[in-house]
């Protein structure tokens, strides 16, 4: 496991504590912070002595999502080790053992679409969560293009990725983003309480239980991020996301009209070759006819 000043690590009675740990920057997620996250998962995933795993943050955020810096500037890497978002959210998304999410304040981007690959969410009362793809000028990632709609319903799903609009505690536990809302001051109370007594159970039970939950979505877990994943590489980068982050680096609202230059539009997912006509459609052997009924000649 590297080490990482960005990611606090502490056991007690089988429960792993993961506290995010850049309160200056909201946590918002660079590599070093992926990288340490990611490590700290894969080895409770295979330590004997940890059961459950609990997720939170520092000081006053859950995590301010993706560091817009680094989006600019990614990082690159030559060790042939796994890094960044990739690294974490494969862990994640398989990971073995109940993992908790104890959100103790704004969770954006990435603090959004990690809860639905959590077995439990808390929310304290002082928290908000945005997932503001569309003002990036990207989309959504972490499969929650499948996994959103599947746990909040397709409704909320696109209030809540078309409009990028705050979502209060009180909203998250009703639509079922979050599981229970507590008071700031009980958020940690709370969430070990019930570590504690899922620790309490013999690991074995746990790993076949979660795996059994996890085994019906992990195709569509794939397929989802392997469309998001080609989605980002069109999408970073183009005109829409240059003038996203221009404007955080500005502080200024984005501007996206009239921009230069966007890329093309995507094919939909099972769209049909082959053009019709309007107002057409086919007959039986094959040639088109319009909507006129055409009635035949009565014998006489």
């Amino acid at each position: 496991m590297r080490n990482s000043d960005c990611v606090l690590v502490s056991d007690d009675n089988r429960v792993r504590t993961i506290t995010l740990n850049r309160p200056d920057a909201l946590n918002a997620f660079n590599d070093e912070l992926y990288d340490g996250a990611g490590d700290a998962l894969v080895d409770a995933a295979d330590n004997d002595n940890v059961a459950v795993v609990v997720i939170t943050g520092a000081g006053r955020a859950f995590t301010a999502g993706q560091d817009l810096e680094e989006m600019a500037s990614p990082r690159q890497h030559d060790d042939d080790e796994p890094h960044g978002f990739p690294h974490f959210l494969d862990t994640l998304a398989t990971f073995p053992k109940p993992v908790i999410a104890a959100v103790n304040g704004l969770g954006v981007g990435i603090g959004v679409t990690m809860l639905p690959h959590c077995d439990f969410v808390f929310i304290s009362e002082a928290a908000r969560l945005r997932a503001p793809f569309a003002t990036l000028g990207v989309t959504v990632e972490a499969a929650n293009s499948y996994l959103l709609p599947l746990r909040i319903g397709g409704f909320n799903a696109a209030h809540m990725l078309y409009t990028a609009e705050w979502f209060d505690a009180d909203q998250c536990v009703d639509m079922g983003l979050a599981w229970k809302k507590t008071r700031p001051e009980n958020l940690m109370v709370e969430v070990n309480a019930l570590a504690r007594q899922i620790a309490a159970m013999p690991i074995s039970s746990l790993v076949y239980t979660k795996q059994l939950v996890l085994a019906p979505h992990l195709k569509g877990i794939r397929n989802a991020r392997k469309r998001e994943t080609a989605a980002f590489a069109d999408l970073v980068g183009a005109p829409a996301n240059r003038e996203a982050i221009q404007a955080f680096k500005e502080k200024r609202e984005p501007d996206f009209t009239n921009l230069p230059g966007e890329p093309p539009q995507p094919e939909l997912v099972g769209k049909r070759s082959g053009k019709r006509q309007p107002g057409k459609c086919k007959s039986g052997k094959g040639k088109s006819s319009d909507r006129k009924t055409v009635r035949g000649k009565r014998k006489k």
